[in-house]
């Protein structure tokens, strides 16, 4: 039967679950970094890659949870009261946050192949054309154009208008969290407010919106797979498996998770006061929920997209410190190499574009 336990810690099984689902996002955490850092180290002049923001945003993800439940467990037997209420729920719904606008980026790639426009090659020719421009041509003041890079390497990239999508439903969903934290603050006064019933709003809404979200990954992946079917390669084959297995594991994991959330209280097991817990049976929910919820997809995610991109070399200029003479056929061959450099670039950015993941 449920009771009510009003002691400060939780039972050692709920402990023992909590450490172990925070190991598995500490470990997936950490490949995620690891590997964004190799990535980058190898091709760090074609800036941020979906290859790049996958693994940012799953490693973000993944740390919060994390730091979410050792805090949980840090303020439940310690009697933290921050942590059960605004600090907690903002604990909870950050990391969240951050593998939704995972998944919908996913979502918007998917759609933009399943609905292909003109504007696709619009974005291609611009790409080529920015790499054209910062490969071929040089200019006296490419030198400071570098040192420039070299302190700010950061560089900003063309971004679609479903990708700019995303970017405006995360930054909303992000600004009503803040918002309920805020309301869940004040609530924590002498005013009419219910805490809890803010909470529990949210919870429901963002479940409702995962359960849309793996619904629409499921329909757009079963899209793209029937249009790889009638493609007669090797490469579109293996694009069509890394798809399906995405849309079967995003339907099932995300309408698990999303059932458990609009049906129990788990995802407010931050408030530990207010929970009724039974040991094994919330253990269970807790594993269906962050483990098969979250942990899993973001585990194929990385499984997906772990394959290093090809290096590529950076031009080496060397600063003049002798007047010299250079002829026609040397200045050729150099706006050779520069055109072949902007190529590959424009090749690399071309199969990042077609590949589905």
């Amino acid at each position: 039967m449920f009771g009510l336990r009003e002691a400060s810690c939780f039972p050692r099984v709920l402990v023992g679950v909590n450490v172990g689902l925070a190991l598995v996002d500490g470990i997936i955490a950490f490949l995620a970094f690891y590997q964004l850092i190799r990535i980058h180290s190898r091709n760090s002049q074609l800036g941020w890659t979906r290859q790049k923001v996958f693994h940012l945003l799953i490693g973000s993800s993944n740390l919060g949870c994390l730091i979410y439940f050792v805090l949980t467990l840090f303020a439940a037997c310690k009697g933290w009261q921050c942590c059960s209420n605004s600090c907690g729920f903002s604990l909870m719904a950050l990391p969240e946050i951050l593998f939704f606008a995972a998944f919908l980026l996913l979502l918007s790639f998917w759609v933009d192949l399943c609905h292909q426009a003109d504007d696709e090659d619009e974005e291609d020719e611009g790409s080529f054309r920015e790499a054209l421009v910062e490969k071929t041509f040089s200019k006296p003041n490419s030198l400071d154009r570098d040192s420039y890079r070299n302190c700010f390497p950061l560089r900003f990239v063309h971004i679609g208008s479903r990708q700019r999508i995303v970017i405006l439903v995360t930054v909303l969903v992000f600004v009503i969290m803040i918002a309920s934290a805020v309301i869940i603050w004040i609530g924590m006064g002498k005013n009419p407010i219910d805490s809890a019933l803010v909470a529990r709003v949210y919870v429901d809404l963002f479940a409702i919106v995962i359960l849309l979200l793996g619904g629409a990954l499921a329909c757009y992946g079963l899209l793209l797979c029937l249009r790889m079917r009638n493609v007669r390669s090797e490469r579109a084959s293996s694009e069509m498996w890394k798809v399906a297995c995405l849309a079967v594991v995003s339907i099932l994991c995300f309408t698990s998770s999303s059932f458990v959330a609009l049906l129990t209280d788990i995802p407010m097991l931050y408030d530990w006061h207010q929970q009724r817990m039974n040991d094994v049976y919330t253990s269970l929910l807790l594993i269906l929920y962050y483990f098969v919820g979250s942990s899993i997809p973001s585990a194929l995610v990385l499984w997906i997209v772990r394959e290093l991109p090809p290096s590529i070399t950076a031009n080496i200029r060397e600063e003049p410190s002798t007047i010299t003479f250079v002829s026609d056929s040397s200045t050729t061959l150099q706006h050779a190499q520069s055109w072949t450099a902007a190529m590959n670039l424009r090749n690399q950015v071309q199969i990042s574009r077609a590949s589905p993941i």
